[in-house]
């Protein structure tokens, strides 16, 4: 059974044909391409299964065996254990099941961190700073309390009911939680930037993103908007229907989003319905290096019909197209079986040629290049020169290379910085002291938060916490950095603010605080107050 497995493994890894419906109706196997190798796999499995000196794990060998083999292709298709495939598909889907809270382990102790809005806790009143005691009855604090041990008793199926003890405040309460679908929701925040520009950042392309970025656009018009700032840095991607439904939403009727085609699969084009929401009005788009997949579709659709301008850093650069094909034992094979195009042409996906470990280190290799601060250190060879609606020249290859540059900021990060990071004191301070604080009438509101902040000094209490943690100041080498030191105290300063607010009112507020320091935003509302 185990060699039939990987027999239908290789099946489709060679002819890159598996239906998705019927997984007997295969075409039948090339000779020239499929036969040879796949009788040495066979051989080799009968041979170890016959002759290995103890019983081998033949499911362990076949999950290897599929994985080497799906490395060989390229660095995006890879294989998913039955197991891991419900985890792995859930940002996407847009929703797990579970009791929807996100948490965050603090001293040994789950400190729930949100409540996401329409989950079960929310409807059975559990609140932000809750300390978790038990869990169904068993102690949920303590040196084996990490993510696996929460993910394993609060995840289940719909309809189960689990049962917590929390502590308050000084008291002690039960909840009875019955799991459900808990929405995972794509835009993090949304807000007025000024009088006229409105803001919405977009963490994932999931199957509810297009409804959500209405429902986010709606709000935002009866505010005034008239310009946008979408925000796609960070954002790896997500379903390929979905990234065309985003680009819709600013694009023409009939102009083309994005293409693809592969040695299997015959080029399909996809086409702007003009029916989006968003077709008229200045736009930018933010991308950076993390950037990915369904953003650079997107970005690069505007970029492309001239529709607005993508400002920030080179995109990821991943131009392959991934189906998921299901196996008979629950696990899943995503395989690469097309590459992706921008209207102009481009495929953006980066060489992969070097390896694996060449094309995870390419971030670095950026950064060593000078990539990250400076444009003129990007270059793109001019057989990969194409042109936009109007004449602009971009470039595929590697990524989608913005219209306006804006360079990392390296200067923030001190060494005393990294090492407040490191040692997580910029997660738990602001939590405890989030928690310690919420029934104040100073935090009431975020307004009243923003008013009162400078009365709190955090900034010293942060620092005094360090030393007791044995975080200790490197005067001198400050004292030969002044520039350095000031500009990364500054922004550790509005983190620690945003840090708190987020603990206190939600990660969207975490946004509101932080754009004051995020050069990228400042950028965009530059170009889009001066036209």
């Amino acid at each position: 059974m185990n060699r039939l497995k990987l027999l239908l493994c290789v099946s489709v890894i060679f002819n890159f044909q598996f239906s998705i419906s019927n997984l007997k109706a295969q075409p039948a196997l090339q000779p020239d391409t499929v036969s040879a190798g796949q009788l040495r796999v066979d051989e080799v499995m009968r041979l170890i299964d016959a002759n290995y000196t103890e019983v081998p794990d033949m499911n362990r060998i076949s999950d290897e065996a599929i994985r080497a083999m799906l490395k060989s292709l390229d660095p995006h298709s890879i294989y998913i254990p039955a197991k891991d495939v419900e985890r792995a598909n859930e940002g996407l889907q847009g929703n797990f099941e579970g009791v929807g809270i996100s948490f965050q382990i603090v001293s040994d102790t789950i400190v729930v961190q949100s409540v996401i809005e329409g989950g079960p806790s929310e409807k059975v009143g559990l609140m932000v700073g809750d300390k978790l005691l038990r869990i169904d009855g068993e102690a949920a604090t303590g040196d084996s309390v990490n993510n696996n041990f929460v993910f394993k008793r609060l995840r289940g199926k719909k309809g189960t009911t689990v049962i917590i003890d929390l502590l308050r405040q000084g008291t002690v309460y039960t909840f009875h939680i019955v799991r459900d679908k808990v929405p995972i929701y794509s835009v993090d925040t949304y807000f007025m930037a000024d009088d006229t520009i409105g803001y919405i950042r977009l963490t994932r392309f999931a199957r509810t993103s297009v409804e959500e970025f209405h429902k986010a656009l709606k709000a935002l018009r009866k505010q005034g908007m008239t310009a946008l700032i979408l925000d796609l840095r960070g954002n790896t991607g997500g379903f390929l229907d979905i990234a065309v439904g985003m680009a819709n939403e600013f694009l023409d009727r009939n102009q083309l989003v994005v293409y693809q085609e592969g040695r299997k699969t015959r080029r399909q084009n996809f086409y702007a319905n003009g029916r989006g929401k968003f077709r008229e009005g200045r736009l930018v788009v933010l991308v950076d290096e993390g950037s990915a997949s369904a953003s650079e579709i997107v970005s690069g659709a505007v970029q492309d019909w001239d529709r607005g301008l993508v400002i920030g850093r080179r995109t990821f650069g991943k131009g392959l197209v991934q189906r998921m094909f299901p196996m008979q034992d629950g696990s899943q094979v995503r395989l690469t079986t097309a590459r992706y195009y921008t209207p102009s042409g481009r495929c953006i996906q980066r060489p992969y040629d070097e390896g694996s470990d060449a094309y995870r280190d390419e971030f670095s290799n950026r950064y060593k290049r000078g990539e990250m601060v400076n444009a003129d250190s990007i270059h793109f060879p001019d057989s990969l020169k194409y042109k936009t609606a109007s004449g602009r020249t971009v470039y595929g290859g590697g990524g989608v290379m913005p219209d306006v540059f804006v360079p990392m900021d390296t200067m923030r990060l001190s060494d005393y910085y990294i090492s407040l990071r490191g040692k997580g004191l910029l997660n738990t301070f602001p939590l405890q002291w989030a928690d310690a604080h919420r029934k104040s009438p100073e935090v009431k509101t975020f307004e009243l938060f923003l008013q009162n902040y400078d009365t709190f000094g955090l900034d010293s209490l942060l620092a005094s916490h360090a030393m007791e943690k044995g975080i200790v100041r490197d005067t001198e080498k400050e004292t030969r950095e002044p520039e350095r030191t000031a500009h990364s105290d500054r922004y550790l300063a509005l983190m620690l603010k945003a840090q708190v607010a987020k603990d206190l009112f939600g990660i969207e507020y975490y946004y509101k605080v932080m754009k004051d320091f995020d050069d990228g935003y400042q950028v965009a509302l530059e170009h889009l107050r001066n036209n």
